[in-house]
């Protein structure tokens, strides 16, 4: 049986302000989905809404995993489930060494049960396991010794955000904006290693403005978010189309969307 994420009819509302107003949407694993929408849109507030974050209120709808009920797990629970979300800005951790991040998050992945002062998954395992995901995605070893994003730069931010993903094997990841302020090449090496670890054995969602992080990862479906809704889904000719055209078409099909977005803004 394929592992399914789905989410339906899903409000969510951030400081009792309405953002998402009813998004419906099914992954399968194995899938490669793109989310696409101007800014303010909501589609980070769907990433945020899917793993916990507690200032992402669901007020209504259900998100469920393989059936069942999301909404009722905690974060970390959640991603013992197998969600991950690779954030749009990734935070520093001062002191905390990529490789021991990793090797604890990845030992309570793997072992849902695991409690805290409990075995690790072994060093040896571990480290051979480590070095062969970093040689995958050309990332130098010394990157293991370094604190979590302190220091990074964007390029490298991201791309230990795909380093986890690659350790921690997800059933299903959100990347939220993973081409976010990359240059060309950055994102074209982002695109390449998202591809290079495997995105068919997962399922993904894609959050993007933009075509060229989807150029090794072809999406099945691309999806159109306006004003907290998605109003149209179609296949990588849709984000093709977003990316040379942008969304007055869109726009323009909806226009009692816009008129909601304009009046929410003016209060």
């Amino acid at each position: 049986m394929t592992d399914t994420l789905s989410i339906s009819d899903l409000h969510v509302s951030v400081a009792d302000k309405p953002i998402l107003k009813g998004v419906s949407l099914t992954i399968h694993r194995g899938e490669i989905h793109a989310l696409m929408g101007p800014n303010g849109s909501g589609k980070s507030t769907l990433g945020f809404a899917v793993l916990g974050h507690p200032g992402y209120e669901v007020t209504s709808g259900r998100i469920e995993l393989n059936g069942r009920d999301v909404l009722a797990m905690e974060p970390h629970e959640r991603a013992r489930a197998g969600l991950f979300l690779a954030f749009q800005r990734p935070v520093a951790i001062p002191g905390v060494r990529m490789a021991d991040f990793l090797r604890h998050a990845a030992s309570n992945i793997r072992n849902p049960q695991r409690k805290e002062g409990e075995e690790l998954i072994p060093m040896r395992q571990f480290r051979k396991e480590l070095t062969e995901k970093m040689d995958q995605l050309k990332i130098d070893s010394e990157f293991a010794r370094r604190y979590v994003n302190e220091g990074f730069s964007g390029g490298e931010m991201k791309r230990a955000e795909i380093l986890q993903m690659a350790m921690l094997r997800p059933k299903f990841a959100i990347l939220d904006e993973t081409d976010s302020g990359l240059d060309v090449d950055a994102v074209r090496l982002a695109s390449q290693s998202i591809a290079e670890i495997g995105a068919r054995e997962m399922g993904i969602l894609i959050i993007t403005h933009h075509e060229q992080l989807l150029e090794h990862n072809p999406p099945d479906f691309a999806h159109v978010i306006l004003g907290g809704k998605i109003v149209e889904t179609g296949g990588p000719e849709l984000a093709a189309e977003l990316h040379k055209r942008g969304y007055d078409r869109i726009r323009a099909a909806h226009p009692e969307i816009v008129e909601d977005e304009a009046a929410l803004t003016a209060h």
